[in-house]
C-alpha cells in the first residue's frame, strides 16, 4: 500500500482521515479506538431485500469514537467548521454529559476539530470545550473562535497516520500530570 499525501486528501472528510488513523494505530498496537455508529430508526423498509430506504437520525448518541491508548480510556467526537468560529450547538448536551462523566472515571474526553477552509485540525482537550459551553450557558457567547483555540494541540499528520492525535493528547496527559 502506498504512503498518503496530506495534499491529495483534500476531499476527504476528517471522519475519514480518522478512521484510517485509527486502523494504522491499531495494527501499529497503538490503540485501539471504535467508531461508535449512529443510531437510527428505520421508517421503510424494502421487504424483499431487507434494507431500509427511508430513516431517521435518533438525536441521543453520545460520541463519535471510544476506545483505549496504551490502557488509557479516550472518548471524542469529531467536527468541522468552514469559518475561523465553532457554534456550541454542534456539540449537544447529552454529549458534554456523556463527556464529563467519562473524565470523572478517570478517562480523557476531547474533540477533534477541522477548520477546513485553512485544513487546520485540532485536539481541543474537555476542559477547554467544558470552559466555552459554560461560559455560554452563563449567557457568553455561543460560540468560540480559532484565536481561542490552544495552537499547541494542532494535529498533523505523521508518515502513514493522517490525523496523529496521539501526540496532543500525550501533550494533554502531561499538562493534566502537572497540574494535579
Amino acid at each position: 500500500m502506498g504512503t498518503w499525501k496530506s495534499r491529495g486528501l483534500r476531499g476527504s472528510t476528517l471522519e475519514d482521515m480518522l478512521n484510517y488513523s485509527n486502523q494504522v494505530y491499531r495494527e501499529k498496537e497503538l490503540a485501539l479506538i471504535q467508531k461508535i455508529p449512529t443510531p437510527i430508526t428505520p421508517i421503510n423498509i424494502e421487504k424483499k431485500t431487507r434494507h431500509i430506504t427511508l430513516a431517521y437520525f435518533d438525536q441521543k448518541s453520545t460520541v463519535d469514537y471510544i476506545g483505549a491508548v496504551q490502557g488509557i480510556p479516550i472518548c471524542f467526537d469529531a467536527k468541522e467548521c468552514a469559518v475561523k468560529t465553532f457554534p456550541l450547538h454542534n456539540v449537544h448536551k447529552h454529549q458534554i454529559l456523556f463527556m464529563k462523566q467519562f473524565e470523572k472515571q478517570g478517562g480523557i474526553a476531547f474533540i477533534i476539530l477541522h477548520f477546513t477552509a485553512d485544513n487546520e485540525i485540532y485536539y481541543i482537550p474537555f476542559k477547554d470545550l467544558y470552559r466555552f459551553w459554560k461560559r455560554m450557558e452563563d449567557g457568553g457567547r455561543k460560540s468560540f473562535t480559532y484565536d481561542e483555540v490552544d495552537k499547541s494541540y494542532r494535529i498533523y499528520s505523521r508518515r502513514d497516520i493522517l490525523v496523529h492525535y496521539l501526540e496532543p493528547l500525550k501533550l494533554d496527559l502531561d499538562r493534566r500530570e502537572e497540574e494535579s
